[in-house]
């Protein structure tokens, strides 16, 4: 994680868009400020689409893999093993919003906000896993396939089409903006389709009586949940890596800095996500003529969260007149 280099510990809150602190670093005039910008909050509560979600999931997946068992559907099966998996990736992502909202402390400075990451690189990785069993069993069942009792297979993949698109509509309004919210919505709305692959799969198997379209449907399932799993993976891993998060171009952060007023050099820049919805930045600029500080910091803070969506902003003004480089300013050096 990028750390303050001035050996200052600063507090900051909504309210506090500008404020700055003069000290020594080897600098002669040296400055720190903080912006925290209400543009990458956390997200609205969605306590109760996950509680509406997890609930109808999990009473979804016994009513669906007892189903599986009874009709001898490998494709009810494996849809509810992915159901079942949704149910936990629900509960990961939502004791993460919980845990996003604890408050700093003096050991963890930035509260459990990490913990919507790790989730959601959770989330992802429990899918892959479930997949897994999902297609060496329809891989199994090629040489031996089972007939199966389409009618009810139909009924019960019907029936979850029906509770994976209404817990999908819950989760729609903050898939943009959150991690987790997009995975819960992506898991759910995977479901439907892949609930709805099922019910044509049994219809067809029952008009021509090819057994052996329950295990293709099955590998199908598993090709959706990987392509659906892929970028969430990805992008949680990159986010539990601080790497700049997707839809920031840091080159273009660099350069709209180097252009601000004063500004002739810029060093020590990191971008990186503190939770699935919050962003923060440091950054060292070299202002030889440093006269507007304070309203330099204030209008610096609130253009990064207006132009880049970048909510926790440290910037460290240095002047260059002492003669002493700042040790940060070697590229490669982190």
């Amino acid at each position: 994680m990028p750390h303050d280099h001035s050996g200052h510990d600063h507090k900051h809150d909504h309210d506090h868009h500008g404020h700055d602190h003069a000290h020594g670093h080897g600098h002669h005039h040296h400055g720190h400020g903080h912006g925290h910008h209400g543009h990458s909050h956390a997200p609205k509560d969605f306590g109760r689409a996950f509680a509406i979600g997890t609930a109808l999931n999990l009473g979804f997946v016994l009513v669906e893999a007892g189903a599986g068992l009874i009709t001898g559907s490998l494709a009810l099966l494996a849809d509810a093993g992915h159901n079942l998996s949704d149910v936990l990736g629900l509960l990961l992502a939502w004791g993460a919003a919980v845990l996003a909202k604890r408050a700093p402390s003096a050991r963890r400075t930035y509260g459990l906000r990490k913990g919507t990451i790790l989730a959601s690189l959770g989330n992802a990785a429990l899918l892959l896993l479930a997949v897994g069993a999902i297609a060496w069993e329809a891989v199994r069942r090629f040489a031996d396939p089972h007939p199966i009792e389409t009618g009810p297979v139909m009924i019960v993949a019907a029936i979850g089409i029906a509770i994976n698109t209404a817990t999908a509509l819950m989760f729609m309004k903050g898939a943009k903006d959150d991690l987790n919210i997009r995975g819960a919505f992506l898991h759910m709305a995977a479901d439907a389709g892949v609930s709805a692959g099922v019910v044509i799969a049994a219809l067809a198997m029952g008009v021509t009586g090819w057994l052996w379209l329950d295990p293709v449907v099955s590998l199908a399932i598993v090709l959706v949940i990987v392509l659906g799993t892929w970028g969430l993976l990805r992008d949680s891993l990159d986010m539990a890596l601080d790497a700049t998060p997707r839809g920031i171009d840091a080159t273009k952060v660099r350069e709209w800095l180097a252009t601000r007023p004063g500004v002739s050099e810029v060093h020590d820049l990191h971008i990186w996500a503190m939770s699935t919805t919050e962003t923060a930045m440091t950054a060292h600029v070299v202002r030889p003529l440093d006269g507007d500080h304070d309203q330099f910091l204030h209008d610096a803070c609130a253009e990064l969260a207006s132009r880049f969506k970048i909510g926790h902003v440290t910037i460290q003004v240095e002047s260059s007149h002492s003669g002493h480089a700042c040790a940060l300013a070697p590229e490669g050096v982190v």
